[in-house]
């Protein structure tokens, strides 16, 4: 079957390299070879087929998994497949019709056989007949052996319980199935020639020929002995056992109990071991009284009760360091090695982590932190072993062998070797390294099974310990955590209560301890109305994932008061109904919090307010400007309606109802500019809203003409006639254009040779002159959606910007002006910033200053 896996790989078939791993498994479980070598195998079949995701064949592997776990006693008892990764229930589920009937039907002959193992019988007989019932599809499988086989011993183990009417039809059964072993018992007797006897002695026991069934248990013990199925063999001893204390026969009964016990500790069935000795007390007893082996006795005269003690010491221990000591001075003991070495795993790399050598008295350990250097052992059989797992014994590592050329190996020439993996479910835990230099052939392979009995519980061993080791750690971490008092924790069920709570919490709600774990006070009771809905949400994700992520609330504390709180839960590995929380205190946070909206809320206003002084004292400056501009639609009203009156007079209605529209105009004229400056002077909040910015530009324009005039000014305009519609407060940026206006007039008022011109424009352009996008906008989402600008621009020919100070022109209260509040410019740019723009100045090209502002909008708006 590994020829075929090799094969089928190569040639690129992996159903058929999927089966043979299956196949592998099958055939090692058959032959009863020791379950933790099978289960090795298994690990890497399992790995292969998950990773090719044949699902059917994955799940037969591990259904013989589950086999060799429960025998192994690491299941949750002999009587179920569930441990912490499995569980049956839900496995024995997803068996329906969809799912490949092989499959199916081999995991119910799989849970026949655990069943008849365990001593469950009536659980046997229905894993049976479910197996039954899908044997149409597993005519070629080897595994109708045990189906045969175990079918016919649990109808034998339930006979004599049964109706008249079940014996009878049980009686037949046991008859056909007898038939049928014995039909391959006559075509191969070494493979099943003692599953035949076994079943002829239980047929029978049961018609009372007690002569023939001893006869038959006596063959079928030597027969599973002769050809090496130790399961078997321990099965056999076990009914005949079971037949000869029913008949009061004891000294016989506990013999074959014995043999049995060992039996299934050789094949490595440590939990079906326990069960006999729970089963059966005064047999162990009666082995532990039996002398004890010396180094050099064959493994079938070992004292089992020494091996076993041995098994339990390292199995008892829970400390690495305790753990390694023991187990070293074991293997030395046992191996009769003079030297010692552990190798375990630490991080990416291997370390010896003890070194044991057999003193005058004692073996003496030695544990350290060591590198694995060539001087310490053979680097190329440590290696070898690592990468295949399989235990290496060397007779005499001086003569001539596949590491006769390893570095260690010729200058220390060494006598026997042994390399030994200790291995968990196809992980590699460590190495065992022994070695004897005064005698070739001290590692036999009878001592090698006894040492990888105790190998296969070191593993799990170190393992637990490992395990153990992280939990004090992470349990150290925790209490670090609850005692320094950083953040609340608490303990709760889903009831309500508080089981437990640190200091921090209960300081933060003012509760003393007694209060909170006595009942009188729990999680529900100290949430406000308006959060518990909040939380019934956190328990349902509880219930459903196990945590709930962290979520803002508020606690009650003693006084009366709130506790804004950051909080998030999980629930205790295994439970559904406890767990703990962390409680973060923001009331902090909270404080500085409503401080900063406070004060956001007052640069605001003072924001407001000054923006509003600086249109006023603005406006104030256009005083004149004003008056003539109101003057002028005031004057032609006044005209117009007189000469409306002398056309009346003279009774020319058609000249007449002529001034009267230019009264009418000129009225709606000067509203129009009353209305434009109480809009521009009124404190009003900001409103954004679509408008046409040259609209906004000459409506100011023409209220600083008439001070441009007085200051003989050159006020032009150069207004792009395609700008798009732009999202802004109006009055907000008709203050920006009013201030800059002003500033350039005031500016060319003191020049005193050549022209004084000011011109005011507006153009659409692809991003800010000068500056990319990203560099315009803080706003990352803005800059990195694609966007065009209205730029707007003053310049003027006045006698230009101090370039030493440019840079502090947009700072509050700045001012190069004698009477200036040092305030337009700064709220200018605030405005400005405020629309997503940004506004700057610079030195005009010919002479005086450029100020400039651009408004982004969206490209589609352009388009």
């Amino acid at each position: 079957m590994r020829t075929t896996c090799r094969t089928a790989i190569e040639a690129g078939d992996l159903t058929f390299a999927c089966y043979s791993m299956d196949q592998c498994v099958t055939g090692l479980l058959l032959r009863n070879d020791l379950l933790d070598a099978v289960w090795r195998e298994s690990e890497r079949g399992l790995d292969f087929v998950r990773k090719t995701k044949f699902r059917d064949v994955a799940d037969i592997i591990v259904s013989q998994q589950r086999f060799i776990a429960t025998m192994q006693g690491r299941t949750a008892s002999l009587s179920i497949f569930s441990d912490a990764q499995f569980d049956e229930s839900t496995f024995e589920a997803q068996l329906k019709g969809d799912r490949n009937p092989v499959m199916i039907c081999l995991y119910w002959i799989v849970k026949l056989k655990t069943r008849l193992l365990s001593g469950d019988y009536a659980e046997a007989l229905a894993a049976a007949d479910k197996a039954k019932a899908l044997l149409w599809s597993s005519t070629t499988e080897v595994q109708l052996l045990d189906y045969f086989y175990y079918t016919a011993l649990t109808v034998a183990a339930l006979y004599e319980k049964a109706s008249a009417d079940e014996q009878i039809r049980w009686h037949d059964l046991l008859t056909q199935h007898r038939e049928q072993l014995r039909e391959w018992a006559e075509n191969y007797p070494p493979t099943f020639a003692d599953k035949h006897t076994l079943v002829s002695a239980e047929l029978a026991r049961l018609e009372g020929r007690d002569l023939d069934a001893m006869r038959l248990y006596e063959e079928a013990i030597r027969a599973a002995r002769e050809n090496g199925f130790v399961q078997n063999e321990g099965l056999a001893n076990e009914l005949a056992a079971q037949f000869y204390l029913k008949r009061g026969i004891e000294k016989v009964a506990h013999s074959c109990f014995r043999d049995a016990r060992y039996c299934y500790l050789r094949w490595g069935a440590l939990g079906k071991v326990k069960q006999l000795d729970e089963r059966y007390p005064a047999m162990e007893e009666q082995a532990a009284l039996r002398s004890t082996a010396t180094i050099g006795t064959s493994v079938e005269q070992l004292d089992l009760g020494t091996v076993m003690k041995a098994s339990h010491a390292v199995a008892g221990e829970i400390v690495q360091e305790k753990l390694i000591k023991t187990l070293m001075m074991i293997a030395v003991e046992h191996a009769g090695a003079e030297r010692g070495l552990l190798i375990l795993p630490h991080g990416e790399e291997l370390r010896i982590a003890a070194e044991a050598r057999t003193g005058r008295e004692r073996v003496e350990v030695q544990l350290q932190q060591a590198s694995v250097t060539p001087s310490a052992l053979p680097d190329a059989l440590l290696h070898y072993v690592i990468r295949t797992q399989e235990s290496v014994i060397l007779d005499d590592a001086s003569t001539q062998n596949q590491f006769s050329q390893d570095e260690y190996v010729r200058q220390q020439r060494p006598g026997s070797v042994l390399c030994l993996p200790l291995v968990k479910q196809a992980k590699l835990m460590g190495v065992l390294y022994l070695e004897n230099n005064l005698a070739p052939r001290v590692f036999t392979p009878k001592r090698l099974a006894m040492l990888e009995l105790l190998a296969s519980q070191a593993a799990i061993s170190l393992e637990n310990t490992r395990l153990y080791r992280d939990l004090e750690e992470r349990e150290a971490k925790i209490r670090r955590l609850v005692d320094a008092n950083i953040m609340g924790i608490f303990i709760w069920n889903l009831q309500g209560e508080i089981i437990e709570a640190n200091d921090a919490f209960l300081h933060l709600l003012g509760y003393s301890r007694e209060d909170v774990v006595s009942g009188r006070r729990g999680w529900r009771d100290l949430t406000p109305a308006e959060w518990r809905d909040r939380d019934e949400r956190a328990v349902e994700d509880l219930k459903a994932t196990g945590t709930a992520q962290p979520y803002q609330k508020e606690f009650l504390r003693k006084d009366g008061s709130r506790a804004p709180v950051m909080i998030g839960a999980a629930t205790f590995e295994g439970s559904k109904n406890e767990g703990v929380a962390f409680v973060l205190d923001l009331s902090e946070q909270k404080r500085a919090e409503d401080e900063r909206k406070r004060a956001e809320e007052a640069l605001r206003r003072a924001q407001t307010e000054l923006a509003h002084v600086t249109r006023v004292t603005t406006l104030g400056e256009l005083t004149t400007s004003i008056a003539h501009e109101v003057n002028q639609p005031l004057g032609a009203l006044v005209n117009n309606a007189g000469a409306c009156l002398r056309w009346l007079t003279a009774h020319n209605l058609e000249e007449a109802q002529r001034s009267a529209s230019l009264v009418i105009a000129d009225g709606h004229r000067a509203g129009e500019i009353i209305g434009r400056i109480r809009a521009l002077a009124k404190k009003a909040p900001p409103q954004k809203d679509w408008l046409d910015l040259n609209h906004a530009i000459s409506e100011v324009v023409a209220l600083a003409r008439s001070e441009a005039q007085k200051n003989r000014v050159s006020l032009q305009t150069q207004l792009s006639n395609d700008l798009p519609l732009i999202l802004g407060d109006r009055i907000q940026l008709q203050q920006v254009i009013l201030n800059l206006l002003i500033n350039g007039i005031e500016a060319l008022s003191g020049v005193s040779e050549g022209p004084r011109e000011l011109w005011v424009s507006s153009e659409k352009v692809n991003g800010i002159p000068g500056e990319s996008e990203q560099e315009a906008f803080e706003d990352k989402s803005l800059a990195e959606t694609k966007w065009t600008h209205v730029l707007v621009a003053v310049r003027d020919s006045g006698p230009g910007l101090d370039l030493n100070g440019i840079d502090r022109l947009f700072d509050a209260f700045y001012t190069t002006k004698s009477q200036g509040m040092g305030m337009g410019l700064a709220i200018s740019r605030s405005i400005v910033e405020a629309h997503a723009g940004r506004l700057w100045a610079t030195a005009n090209v010919s002479k005086g200053a450029l100020f400039q502002f651009a408004l982004p909008i969206r490209y589609e708006q352009n388009k």
